[in-house]
């Protein structure tokens, strides 16, 4: 629960339950221009954190939109494109969150894509495309922010896999991979920094509502629904509510995890 949400049932009711804080933080989420990405970022928002958003170059109408919602729950936002798979747009990404604000507390490693086909027909660009932007664009973002965080001795590094990660999926062999792949990166830089105050977790959402799940046939998703254990597809904001978790102070003795936001569908 954010600060924000103090106001809501009685006063003492509010006072025993954690508050989350993030009013002294600056917090990057890649792929920030919708579904998760979105949803991460408005929750930081109203905890209180200044919100950098990150899209590709390309979609600046996205970002823009959302960094007008982060201003509109009263902190500060920025719009700051680059293509995560590109280490020069990575490395000039944090600096003008670091020359902008002084220092970069939280990553969300979110931005990901998807090239489907079963692996006889995929293509090395196709499999090349997606290791790019979700493995390599979490090594590289990564990499960027940890030489502030290492020195100030403090933050919080999030990656957003996937239960495909656990499980895999047809046609998805570059998806589960790069996806499978952050787990065993998160738990190595965890190991490598938890020292210096730096936790690194990764969540593994199962069938979120978005565009990619909306379009599925209403057969398949009758099918889902009866394998997931609430009973229900989850939400961009369930996922934002863990990520909000894992970014404060009250998540700080957890690191090199990964946590099912999946409605109990690993089960």
């Amino acid at each position: 629960m954010c600060a924000s949400e103090q106001g809501r049932g009685s006063s003492m009711a509010a006072q025993e339950r954690p508050v989350i804080d993030l009013s002294e933080r600056v917090a990057l989420v890649t792929g920030a221009s919708r579904g998760i990405g979105r949803a991460v970022a408005l929750e930081l928002a109203r905890c209180g954190a200044k919100m950098a958003i990150n899209d590709v170059p390309a979609g600046k109408g996205g970002a823009e939109e959302v960094a007008e919602a982060v201003r509109g729950l009263g902190t500060e936002a920025m719009v700051v494109l680059a293509d995560v798979s590109k280490a020069d747009q990575v490395e000039a990404m944090v600096k003008q969150v670091v020359d902008a604000w002084g220092h970069v507390d939280v990553l969300v490693n979110n931005a990901g894509i998807t090239r489907d086909t079963l692996i006889l027909r995929m293509s090395e660009e196709q499999w090349d495309a997606v290791l790019n932007v979700n493995l390599k664009g979490a090594f590289l973002c990564t990499r960027t922010v940890l030489r502030h965080m290492l020195r100030q001795r403090w933050g919080r590094i999030i990656s957003i896999s996937s239960i495909v990660a656990l499980a895999g999926n047809p046609g998805q062999a570059n998806y589960a991979a790069s996806k499978a792949g952050l787990l065993g990166f998160t738990r190595t830089v965890a190991k490598e920094v938890g020292s210096r105050g730096v936790t690194v977790n990764a969540l593994t959402p199962g069938f979120i509502g978005t565009t990619m799940v909306e379009s599925l046939s209403e057969e398949l998703k009758a099918q889902v629904r009866a394998r997931i254990a609430l009973e229900r597809f989850g939400t961009p904001e369930d996922v934002a509510h863990a990520v909000a978790f894992l970014a404060s102070s009250q998540a700080s003795y957890i690191t090199g995890q990964a946590l099912g936001v999946d409605g109990g569908l690993s089960l």
